[in-house]
Order: C-alpha cells, then sequence, then structure tokens
C-alpha cells in the first residue's frame, strides 16, 4: 500500500519499541516494588503494616495519568534546579513516565501476590521454622515462590493492563505507540489506518504477553516440565 512510506513504517516501529521498552521498564520496577511490599507486610509489624496498606491505597485511587503528571510535572520542582534541568535534558519523560507506571502498577501487583500468599497453608511457615529457616530464608525460598506460581494468572492479566497503560505516557511527550500514531494521523489524516494499525500491534504485544503467561503457567504445574519436553 502506498500509506506505508518507510518514514511511517519507521515511525510505527520507533513508537512499539519505546511502548515494548517502557513495558518492560515500569513491569521490571513493579514487580520488585510489589515483592518488597509483600514481604514488608508479611512481618505483621504495625508501622510497616500501616506504610505499605496506605501505599497501596494511594496509588490504587489515584488515576494513573494523574501520576503520570505528578511525577513529570510536580516531582521535578523538589529538585535542585541543576539536577531538574539536567533531567529534563536526558530524557525525563521516559524515566518518570516508567516511575509512575511501575509505582502505580505495584500496588495491584502486591495485593495480587499478597492473595497467592493468602492460599498457602500456615503449615508451611510453620515447618520452615522447624527447619531452622528465618524469616527472610522463609519467604525466600519457600512462602514466595509457591506464591508467585498461584498468583500467575491474575500477574499475567496485570501484565497486560500495564502494557496497554503505557499509552498514557503519550500525555508528557514519550513517543510510544499511541504518540506516533497521533502523530503520523495528523500528517496523512487516514485516521483509519492509522489507528487501526497502531490496534493490531497492541493486539499483537499483548497476544505474545498472554503466549508467554500460557507457557510459564504450563511450566510451573507440578509435571509441568515433563509434559512440556515430551
Amino acid at each position: 500500500m502506498d500509506f506505508f512510506t518507510p518514514e511511517i513504517v519507521r515511525q510505527f516501529a520507533s513508537g512499539i519499541r519505546m511502548t515494548v521498552l517502557l513495558f518492560a521498564v515500569a513491569w521490571t520496577l513493579s514487580f520488585s516494588l510489589a515483592l518488597v511490599l509483600v514481604v514488608l507486610r508479611a512481618t505483621e509489624v504495625r508501622p510497616v503494616v500501616w506504610f505499605v496498606d496506605a501505599f497501596v491505597a494511594f496509588h490504587r485511587n489515584v488515576p494513573l495519568l494523574v501520576h503520570v503528571l505528578f511525577w513529570y510535572f510536580a516531582m521535578p520542582e523538589v529538585l535542585p534546579e541543576t539536577i531538574r534541568f539536567w533531567l529534563y535534558d536526558h530524557g525525563a519523560e521516559f524515566t518518570l513516565a516508567a516511575i509512575a507506571l511501575g509505582l502505580g502498577s505495584s500496588a495491584y501487583v502486591s495485593e495480587d501476590i499478597r492473595s497467592g500468599l493468602r492460599a498457602i497453608p500456615q503449615t508451611q511457615f510453620e515447618a520452615a521454622r522447624a527447619l531452622g529457616c528465618n524469616f527472610i530464608q522463609t519467604m525466600r525460598f519457600i512462602i514466595v515462590p509457591q506464591a508467585l506460581r498461584i498468583s500467575l494468572p491474575p500477574l499475567v492479566s496485570r501484565a497486560l493492563l500495564l502494557f496497554k497503560n503505557t499509552s498514557v505516557a503519550m500525555a508528557i511527550g514519550v513517543a510510544e505507540l499511541t504518540y506516533q500514531a497521533r502523530e503520523i494521523e495528523t500528517e496523512t489524516f487516514r485516521t483509519f489506518i492509522v489507528f487501526g494499525t497502531a490496534t493490531l500491534l497492541y493486539l499483537v504485544g499483548t497476544f505474545l504477553i498472554m503466549g508467554l503467561g500460557a507457557w510459564l503457567e504450563g511450566r510451573s504445574r507440578p509435571g509441568g516440565k515433563a509434559a512440556h519436553r515430551a
């Protein structure tokens, strides 16, 4: 088709590349922080639990777009002027969008993992203590791996949602897929084909995440590795 010139293909490719990179960074931050929140809550130390509850409630009850705008426009204002200008000159849009998306998603991911944690019998904790494991060892080697396996389906759904929510970053000028689609539409006025292409690219991305999730679920089931080899 005459629409897909090398320049337009390059713009779409750049957009999907930025979307995937933003998703990868935000998901890594989200998942890592969620694990920390789950472990902190499991300590049952009241001030720590209150802090985690407040963190989760704050990020679950404020719109994601507001988080992104807050991190981009408000947070740099508390930094020294030289650091603020350095950030704005070195891709602050991407970095701050990834932080906002990661923090916002971590609240939900931590609750998903916490649900998996609740499904683990108390006898697992008692058995770990009987074996001489301390709290960190118990969580790291016994409890958290099981909780992750149980909570894998909601975690995949959360990853899908985060992948789609990367489009919010266009509000602060991150040149991800939706941003590039809007730029192309402004230049060509071919609204249907532009956003139709963007839709298909998002579908491909979500199907890949779903496929990876299904593969991980198969591998995590008892006997899954053997079945996979067979």
